[in-house]
This record gives C-alpha cells, sequence and structure tokens, in this order.
C-alpha cells in the first residue's frame, strides 16, 4: 500500500474536539487507500507544564529524567488519538519511541537520530492495521534511556519516519494554511505560496519563520521528502497549503520568494583589535565555547599609530540573539584578561532587527540587492550591517523600522503576485 506520514502539532491536538478533528483526516487518506503513519505532539501547553513542573521540583535537574517527564506529553496525545481513530473504525495502535524503537544519541533534550527500523510498524501494517500513531519529539539512546529532540522535534520525527519508510509525502498539519510570503500579520498583502524549495524554507526557517523547523527541513532536503504544510482547521484536498520540494519541481521561480525577520537581534562590536593572523578565530572560539549563536560578520580594518609605528587594526562586528549578548560579553572579556586578544572597546547595540530577502532566483539574476536598498533608503531606513549568500541577503537595521522594511521589501519585490 501506499503509505503517508501525517504529523499534527499541538494546536492541532489541543483538546479531545480537535483531536477528533484532526483524526478525521487520517481516516480520509485510510478511504483514499494510504497507510498512514501519524506524528503527534503533545497537546497544547502541555509541555510547557510538564517543564514548569520539573523546574520546580529540581532547578539542577537531571536530563535523565527532564526527558522522561517532557515526553510524557506526546504519549498522552498518542493514546488519545489511537482511541479516537478505533472509534471510528479504523484500525490503530499508537507507539512510544522505544517501542519503533527510534534509536537517537544519548545527547538528553537535543539528541539526535540514529536509526528508525522498519520491522515493528511494517509487521502491524501486515497484520491489518491501517494507522500507526507515533509520539513525536522523542527516542531511546543506546543506554536504554528515553530522550527528546529539542523543540519543534516533532517535525524532525515527521521528516525522518517519511525517509525511514519511504512515504509518498510528509503532510505537516498546523494552525496556518502554507508558507507565506512574509507574515500576514506585518502586511496584509501577503501571500500564500504553492510550492517553495528546500533551500528557500531552509533559509526562512532559519531566519526566523516559525512554520518549520529547521532541522526537519535539512532532514527533507537531505532525504528527499516531499513536505506540504497545511491547516488542520480547514477542509483539505491534494492542491491546499504550500509544498516544500526540490527545486527542480518548481517550474519557474520567482526572484525572491519571500522577506522573513527576526526581532530579537543585537549587533556587538570589538572595537580596534589587532589585525594579525588568527585574530578571528581567537575571537570566535570562545564565542562558540560559551554557545552563543553568532550570525552575521563584517570586518572593518584600518591603522593606528601607536607611537611612530603604524599597526594595522581592524573592528570585528558580528550580530547574536539580544538574549546572548550577556554570554557574548562575558566570552570576550574573559578571552582578553586571558591576553588571547586584545580590543580597546566592545560595543553592543540590542535594539536592532534583522530583515532578509531569500530566492533562489537570485542565482541568475542580477539587482537583488540594489533593488533591496534602493526600497530601504526610499523609506529612510538606514542600514547597519549587510550580509549575504547565495540565494539570500540580510540586512540588520534600527528594531523600530522592521516592519516598515518588511512592506517595503515585500512592495519592491511585488510578491502579492506568488502563487
Amino acid at each position: 500500500m501506499p503509505l503517508l506520514v501525517m504529523k499534527f502539532g499541538g494546536t492541532s491536538v489541543a483538546d479531545l474536539a480537535r483531536i477528533q478533528n484532526a483524526a478525521q483526516k487520517v481516516k480520509r487518506e485510510v478511504e483514499r487507500g494510504y497507510d498512514v503513519i501519524v506524528i503527534v505532539s503533545a497537546m497544547s501547553g502541555k509541555t510547557n507544564e510538564l517543564v514548569g513542573w520539573v523546574e520546580q521540583t529540581s532547578p539542577l535537574f537531571d536530563a535523565r529524567e527532564y526527558d522522561a517527564v517532557v515526553s510524557s506529553g506526546e504519549n498522552v496525545t498518542a493514546g488519545l488519538m489511537a482511541l479516537t481513530l478505533q472509534e471510528m473504525d479504523v484500525p490503530a495502535r499508537s507507539w512510544q519511541g522505544w517501542q519503533v524503537p527510534i534509536q537517537t544519541t544519548s545527547a538528553h533534550s537535543a539528541a539526535r537520530f540514529l536509526s528508525i527500523p522498519r520491522e515493528n510498524i511494517d509487521a502491524k501494517f501486515a497484520e491489518g492495521f491501517k494507522v500507526a500513531v507515533v509520539a513525536g519529539f522523542q527516542g531511546v539512546s543506546p543506554e536504554g534511556r528515553i530522550t527528546t529532540l529539542g523543540r519543534g522535534g516533532s517535525d524532525t520525527t515527521a521528516v525522518a519516519f517519511a525517509a525511514a519508510f519511504s512515504a509518498e509525502r510528509c503532510d505537516i498539519y498546523t494552525d496556518v494554511d502554507g508558507v507565506y510570503t512574509t507574515d500576514p500579520r506585518i502586511t496584509a498583502k501577503a501571500r500564500k505560496l504553492d510550492k517553495i524549495a528546500y533551500e528557500e524554507m531552509l533559509e526562512l526557517a532559519s531566519l526566523g519563520a516559525k512554520v518549520l523547523q529547521t532541522r526537519s527541513v535539512e532532514l527533507a532536503m537531505r532525504y528527499n521528502v516531499r513536505l506540504r504544510v497545511l491547516s488542520s482547521f480547514e477542509d483539505t484536498d491534494e492542491t491546499s497549503g504550500t509544498l516544500v520540494c526540490d527545486e527542480d519541481d518548481i517550474m519557474e521561480s520567482k526572484v525572491v520568494s519571500g522577506v522573513a525577520y527576526s526581532r530579537d537581534e543585537a549587533k556587538m562590536t570589538l572595537v580596534t583589535v589587532e589585525d594579525r593572523p588568527g585574530v578571528a578565530a581567537a575571537i570566535f572560539g570562545p564565542l562558540a565555547e560559551a554557545g552563543v549563536n553568532v550570525d552575521m560578520i563584517v570586518q572593518n580594518i584600518s591603522e593606528k599609530d601607536l607611537g611612530g609605528r603604524t599597526v594595522n587594526v581592524t573592528d570585528m562586528t558580528f550580530s547574536c540573539p539580544v538574549n546572548q549578548v550577556a554570554r557574548a560579553r562575558k566570552a570576550l572579556e574573559d578571552a582578553k584578561a586571558a591576553g588571547a586578544i586584545m580590543y580597546d572597546d566592545l560595543v553592543s547595540d540590542t535594539d536592532v532587527a534583522k530583515v532578509s530577502v531569500v530566492g533562489i532566483g537570485m542565482r541568475s539574476h542580477a539587482g537583488v540587492a540594489a533593488t533591496m536598498f534602493k526600497a530601504l533608503a526610499a523609506d529612510g531606513v538606514n542600514i547597519k550591517v549587510i550580509a549575504t549568500s547565495e540565494i539570500k541577503i540580510s540586512v540588520l537595521i534600527d528594531r523600530k523600522y522592521m516592519e516598515l522594511a518588511v512592506q517595503a521589501l515585500h512592495d519592491a519585490f511585488a510578491l502579492e503576485t506568488a502563487n
């Protein structure tokens, strides 16, 4: 039988009525002739509640017991979904991670997949079961302990199962009806995309679009899993939602497919650093060890007079999440105290935002940067930092201009005509 993977997020299974609604969608696919693997998240708000209980009980908790507690939310949903399907006369059973078994690394709360054996679930399909309801977000370590994959891990679970079982498609049901050209809350001109390439979706996800978890898109691209994002709360058919697929499956790509933003960014600048081989490693090594996620990097080289001796110096600017500024500052100050690097000052600006345009069409079209910069200048938006890749241009700007910038760029690239 053809096989389909269907994933339902927390808002899609928030209560019994929504679980029943999701089960109806599963039953419809079974009636179309599919065997179905359903991946479920915990009911909306339950994971946060479980995390809160752990933190109240043990502020310095054992990560293994943390995973044992927080993974239980998905187990509840899986059991309720299987029961609901059984009441609809659909042969279904639930599976916890250890029963599959979903084999992962031992990195508790940040585990990664090692393998997903097919034998147990395939055997149940052969017995006549039509649906396997699998608890997302979890697996089992080589030591036999429950592990979790980190926030958004159920998306990754769904894609991994689609790859392991060679599924025809992986449908991600959520509270939005697809991937939009930008956040509809910022501009009413935002339009839903029928298709988007893996690389574009990966950039948008990493830049702040919260439709899909970044790791799930990486996995889909690696194993060529066709992803479809669609709404749990609307009637859907084969043409609904947004298909995330290979670039070759898209007839003609727009130059720019979307505008993404990240509100909570910070800009940090090391002023007057000695320009010598290895200085970048001396700066960004301690930041990496401190767990600081550095994004945009700009270096400005100049000269400095040291009592008649001229030396090359540089100002090194980088961006990071605003909640990591204190950690970054401590790492750099410690490196300076240890003599690993020398600088005159460390300046931070915590009132910036990142705005990006993304599109695989940039590879073959010139003038995207010029259009972007002209649009921002026309609305009086000053650019602080610029970073580019093959399919992306990002800028740091004052946070108060973020929404204006998104709207201006959406208009400049005529994304309201996207399809």
